[in-house]
């Protein structure tokens, strides 16, 4: 793990080891950083979700009505399954800012990863639930809390977020200047009536757009069988033992990053996100590519409707977004 340049440690990083995810992810951190001291260590906060496992969790029970509820006082929103942060209460955004304000206290960890902003940024999402009135008002405090939370945490802590969809209007580089990059998953599944290339082809412009105002860009695509997740997650895969099985798919998903990469991207092909038995194993691998001398781009991307094709000093990257192939040459 340690050879990777950008780490997050996700929701229940050593809970169970360590009494919280707070203390797990800083032991986990401690351990990279002990190889590596380069390596770049986000702690993850999702910004209106719920879960489990954080000790500061017991602070936020003693506050009332944290969460959001619908008309018959259910709060499990969040897929019928998870409470959702009700962040224009003034004391779960104090408890939220403190919180990450905390985290980014260790000197092992660079900054945060903050998940879940679609959920709020994207108007129709639980606007039935909770009526426009206070959808509008979490929306609303969303926006001063990620003003301020730079300052917060401190300008040379990194702030990342899963904000880059083509689904959005803007397809969030609007948002994105809160932040110092985006995450992006879900990439390929369209949402609303746009067709499948299509919504890769706006996705793609957008990647770029941000890349080459100097955001970071964390890509990924899901390289073994989608599976349905339990949690609803995005990108939800199905193990995978050898890049071989999976080669066209990983070619592709290589291609459409090489396309938009600019000098603080990076990629990762993924088969799911647990690391337990039965969960990835694809993020172990040594593969080939990872090794290859790519050398500076010779200039952005050109492209003729779906096809792309961009030039490297060592590599001839051609992409067709509507066939979905790809051909890497390396030179």
């Amino acid at each position: 793990m340690a050879t990777f340049p950008l780490i997050t440690f996700e929701k229940s990083t050593g809970h169970k080891d360590f009494g919280g995810t707070e203390v797990g992810s800083v032991k986990a951190a401690t351990a990279v950083k002990a190889i590596n001291p380069r390596s770049k260590i986000l702690y993850y906060r999702n910004i209106i979700v719920h879960y489990g496992g954080y000790v500061a969790n017991e602070q936020l029970e003693a506050i009332p009505n944290a969460f959001l509820a619908n008309d018959d006082g259910g709060e499990d929103l969040v897929r019928g399954k998870v409470r959702a942060y009700d962040l224009s209460n003034p004391e779960v955004e104090s408890w939220w800012m403190n919180h990450a304000k905390q985290a980014c206290a260790s000197p092992v960890i660079d900054g945060l990863f903050i998940d879940g902003n679609i959920k709020v940024i994207a108007d129709g999402y639980l606007r039935r639930e909770i009526g426009a009135e206070k959808k509008a008002a979490v929306q609303s405090a969303y926006h001063r809390m990620m003003r301020a939370l730079p300052d917060l945490i401190g300008r040379d802590s990194l702030i990342l977020s899963n904000i880059i969809r083509a689904r959005l209007e803007n397809s969030g580089l609007t948002e994105l200047e809160y932040f110092d990059g985006s995450y992006l998953e879900g990439f390929e599944h369209p949402v609303g009536k746009i067709s499948r290339e299509d919504y890769v082809a706006k996705g793609i412009a957008a990647m770029q757009t941000a890349a080459r105002s100097g955001k970071i860009i964390a890509f990924t695509m899901g390289m073994g069988e989608e599976q349905e997740s339990e949690m609803g997650i995005d990108e939800t895969r199905a193990a995978i033992d050898d890049i071989a099985s999976i080669q066209d798919r990983f070619t592709y998903a290589l291609a459409i990053f090489l396309i938009c990469a600019e000098e603080y991207s990076y990629f990762m092909a993924s088969d799911g996100y647990s690391v337990n038995p039965g969960g990835s194993k694809l993020w172990m691998q040594d593969i080939p590519e990872y090794s290859r001398r790519l050398g500076r781009p010779l200039g952005p991307a050109q492209n003729r409707g779906y096809i792309y094709i961009r030039q490297f000093e060592h590599l001839r990257v051609w992409l067709d977004i509507e066939n979905q192939r790809a051909e890497l040459v390396w030179q």
